[in-house]
Parts: structure tokens; C-alpha cells; sequence
């Protein structure tokens, strides 16, 4: 099974061929020394990459995704905030995928 950090590498890499520009969106939590938790800023389901086509600026979302994955509950609620605004975005899981959900400006591919 492709693990979702190569086929991650290989869309941005697509995306940005495509005359994009990509961004990683790097997600945790990190225990400090004084016992606290330090989260990232963004909210809970945020696609793995977000960016914007050349040609119109038009932003785009894609949340990556291997063979077997599926998107868990928040993600789903991320999928339907972005949907309610018809927001490009879709589940990619190969390089193909993404350059298709953002060439064709398509809304919510692969979450049905």
C-alpha cells in the first residue's frame, strides 16, 4: 500500500506543474514541558494541502488519501463547510486525482 506522504509529495509536485501553487498544511499536537498542549492553527479536519490555481486564483483544497483510506468525521465536517460555499475540493488519491479535482473546479469529489 502507497503511504499517503509519497502520494502527498507527488501531487504537490503535479499541482505545481499544473500552474498552481500548493501549500502543506502541517497538523499535530505537541505535548510542551510544562504539560500543556500546543495544537496547530488550524481547525480540526483541515485538508492536507490548500492553494490556488494561476489562472484565476481560484483556491482549492485537497485532502490526500491512499487506496484504502477513508475521511474520518471531521474531515467530513470540513467537506460540508466547504461544500455549503462551493469551494473546490476532493479527496485525491494519486496525482491524477488532484490535478483533475482542480483543472475541472470540481466541489466534493470523492466524498461520496
Amino acid at each position: 500500500m502507497t503511504s499517503e506522504h509519497l502520494i502527498q509529495d507527488k501531487i504537490r509536485l503535479a499541482l505545481s506543474r499544473s500552474q498552481c501553487t500548493v501549500f502543506r498544511v502541517n497538523v499535530g499536537r505537541v505535548r510542551m514541558a510544562d504539560g500543556r498542549y500546543f495544537t496547530t492553527g488550524v481547525p480540526e479536519g483541515h485538508p492536507d494541502l490548500y492553494g490556488y490555481r494561476w489562472s484565476d486564483n481560484q483556491i482549492f483544497y485537497i485532502e490526500v488519501k491512499n487506496e484504502r483510506g477513508r475521511p474520518r468525521k471531521d474531515q467530513i465536517r470540513f467537506h460540508d463547510f466547504l461544500q455549503s460555499h462551493n469551494v473546490i475540493h476532493g479527496i485525491a488519491r494519486s496525482p491524477e486525482d488532484a490535478v483533475k479535482i482542480v483543472k475541472e473546479g470540481l466541489v466534493g469529489y470523492g466524498f461520496n
